[in-house]
């Protein structure tokens, strides 16, 4: 048996609205995550003594980032790199630097809100949950939901939030209280995919309700949430979960990709030395021209990537000689062979790494801080020998089977 009521505007208060499941009372209070007037509402709520615990649209991840100042600073890049975590490094940083630049305009913190429910809780000796699902397996389950093409044109928007210098006004804030930020960073994409919309809001919605009842908070709890999840959440509350935890489970799944993904760069490699073998047989002097042709496109294209992401002189001689190679080998990128020699040659600094979040907000930033210009290196080499493997690929064939 559940109850609803909703209390507040969007003009006077984050909307809310308290549900009553199994003896335990919900207040689901929606709010912006630049806001200065959420952050106040928070604090106002929990210093009123109505609450025996407290939840926050937070995951372990982004707790530790908020709550520890030196996270980035312990940052161990060689791993990231070698882990193949480069790519998703950059993408937080980049929805970070959208959000950094929101804040920077209206002298607000990121996350001011549910830093106000952190300290909050604490002083008044609650408990705290934190229900919302790794930002990770929610950025693969939206990369894993949604079609190639889509891919690139979200990484475009992504991108695109970086360089924009439009100033935003405190009525569009308050209207970020319609959704949460990682929705508004993508909102045009969420709005036009249904994949997209439902792992970046519908499946939190379910994950962060099972999570409520699964943890077992006592009494009554303030929950904290962008306002884009109170009506999905109170919903799915309403209506009740009878295995919270095997929800929980399944939403935490990042399904596999599909298996003859995994081997389009096995087979291109095989296409690329059947190719000179081709070449080769019908005489030495193609064999050379095609071996020849696929080191300097291969190399250049990688190096170019290096350059344009303006890497150490010697980084970008590395690309030249590690892409034809490591393009033969999908096992290792060329990008981690480039990134690792930029780290080498360019160590960050202990200022780069404190001033990270910062200069990510500023396109220039991110090629003038280390860290950021060494992940920057990864990227655009990798691209680069990407491009230059269909490129070089096609000539080849071209060069055998054209005449």
């Amino acid at each position: 048996m559940s109850e609803t009521q909703t209390a507040g505007t969007l003009e006077q208060a984050g909307p809310r609205r308290t549900v009553v499941c199994d003896n335990r009372r919900f207040v689901i209070l929606g709010t912006a995550h630049v806001s200065r007037a959420s952050a106040e509402e928070v604090r106002a709520e929990i210093e009123s003594g109505r609450y025996d615990a407290v939840a926050i649209e937070l995951c372990d991840a982004r707790h530790a980032a908020l709550t520890r100042g030196d996270e980035v600073a312990q940052m161990d890049l060689f791993q990231v790199l070698r882990q193949g975590k480069a790519g998703m490094v950059a993408a937080n940083l980049a929805l970070g630097a959208y959000q950094q630049r929101l804040a920077d305009q209206f002298g607000i913190e990121p996350g001011a809100e549910m830093r106000a429910a952190i300290a909050g809780s604490e002083s008044a000796g609650l408990p705290l949950a934190l229900i919302d699902r790794n930002i990770g397996i929610t950025l693969k389950r939206v990369y894993r939901g949604i079609p190639w093409w889509q891919r690139v044109s979200t990484l475009a928007a992504l991108a695109a939030s970086l360089v924009s210098s439009d100033k935003i006004s405190e009525e569009d804030i308050e209207k970020l209280k319609e959704g949460d930020m990682l929705e508004s960073t993508f909102n045009e994409f969420a709005q036009e995919s249904e994949a997209m919309h439902e792992a970046l809001i519908d499946e939190r919605d379910r994950y962060m309700a099972a999570q409520l009842l699964e943890q077992g908070l006592p009494g009554t709890t303030l929950v904290v949430i962008g306002a884009g999840h109170l009506k999905g959440m109170a919903a799915y509350l309403e209506a009740g979960m009878q295995n919270p935890a095997d929800t929980i489970v399944s939403l935490d799944n990042v399904p596999p990709g599909a298996r003859w993904v995994k081997w389009i760069p096995w087979l291109i490699v095989v296409a690329i030395f059947a190719g000179f073998a081709l070449g080769f047989s019908r005489s030495t002097g193609l064999g050379q021209q095609l071996v020849i042709e696929w080191i300097v496109i291969n190399g250049a294209l990688s190096a170019l990537g290096a350059l344009i992401a303006l890497g150490h002189p010697l980084t970008i001689v590395t690309a030249f000689i590690a892409a034809p190679i490591t393009s033969l080998n999908p096992t290792i990128g060329a990008g981690m062979v480039t990134a690792a020699a930029e780290l080498w040659l360019r160590k960050p600094r202990v200022g780069d790494f404190s001033t990270l979040k910062q200069d990510v907000t500023s396109v220039r930033g991110w090629w003038r801080n280390r860290v950021s210009r060494t992940l920057l290196v990864f990227l655009f080499s990798t691209i680069g020998s990407a491009i230059g493997t269909y490129v070089a690929g096609f000539r080849i064939f071209g060069q055998l089977f054209g005449h």
